[in-house]
């Protein structure tokens, strides 16, 4: 999910020092979309990012694979030209180039003119920052902010004999608009970066039956420290959803800190989730039977002594 506005200040390293502000994809967003009329495509990911040159940018000529002098710190508008240009490739060339694109720190792009993104290329951006793990059947796809313990997460559900889906990038297929389907890049398939020790491959490492070619996405797990979590939920009768794709796809948020088993807690949160697709829901029928003891009337001579009575 987006992160938690917030303006800094950067020094320019000329002779006249000037203080510019940066904000975030989510700051320019919120103040700017009813007056340009912006509508949100796709999932709400890379809200994160930050603007760091107040101007934009026509990427023309990346799409064309010419990425030299390459403004990638600016808004990436795409025009009339853009969109024609794109519709002229072949599909598997349209996709590749967009790819290609987003694969760069550009903060985010923007469709002017009414224009709105073919679905395979919609799906580029739906690629998710995050890793896939299967669990008992339950795809599960694990997000958060760099360095939260991503990997570390995955590492560890890995030695419990669960299956790698994709690590860092998760590709994201809408089929039909039922249900999401998640794989990982070529590149990088079947292969984990770990901090400290590099990239490792993990069918090697663990054996063939550690990874998984795709996975039906079930579950959302967003890693966040501790203190950036305004309110936890102790109960979980409110369910939380996350859009990807026109389609919402159940989301828990776990806080991180040290000392916590977050691997453990991942894997309980897929057992719930796989609990609930079979109709059972552990807090709503602990709900259930409070409320039926709540209306339950008092036996007479009978009570409930607490702390201190006599």
């Amino acid at each position: 999910m987006a992160e938690q506005l917030g303006t800094q200040t950067i020094t320019s390293p000329s002779d006249r020092q000037k203080s510019v502000p940066v904000v975030t994809v989510e700051s320019f967003y919120n103040l700017h979309a009813e007056k340009l009329q912006m509508k949100l495509e796709g999932p709400q990911v890379g809200f994160h990012r930050k603007i760091r040159e107040p101007t934009i940018n026509r990427p023309g000529l990346a799409l064309s694979g010419f990425y030299t002098y390459f403004a990638e710190k600016r808004v990436q508008v795409l025009g009339a030209a853009e969109h024609s240009y794109l519709k002229s490739l072949p599909s598997k060339l349209r996709v590749k180039r967009f790819r290609k694109l987003c694969e760069r720190k550009i903060p985010c792009l923007v469709m002017s003119r009414g224009f709105r993104l073919a679905p395979e290329l919609l799906g580029v951006t739906a690629e998710a920052n995050g890793s896939m793990v299967d669990i008992l059947g339950v795809g599960v796809l694990i997000r958060g902010a760099s360095g939260i313990g991503k990997s570390e997460c995955v590492l560890g559900l890995i030695e419990r004999g669960y299956s790698l889906v994709a690590d860092d990038v998760t590709r994201i297929t809408s089929l039909e608009g039922r249900e999401l389907m998640a794989t990982a890049p070529e590149l990088t398939r079947n292969h984990m970066e770990v901090r400290g020790i590099g990239i490792i491959d993990v069918a090697k490492v663990f054996g063939i039956g550690s990874i998984r070619i795709e996975k039906r996405l079930d579950l959302v797990v967003t890693l966040k420290d501790w203190q950036d979590v305004d309110e936890v939920d102790r109960i979980g009768l409110d369910r939380e959803f996350y859009e990807i794709l026109g389609l919402p796809v159940p989301h828990v948020t776990i806080p991180v800190r040290p000392g916590r088993d977050m691997a453990r807690l991942i894997e309980v949160a897929a057992m719930d989730e796989k609990l609930k697709g079979l109709g059972q829901n552990s807090a709503v029928d602990f709900n259930a039977r409070l409320l039926s003891l709540m209306e339950r009337p008092p036996s007479q001579g009978s009570g409930v002594a607490g702390k201190g009575a006599v």
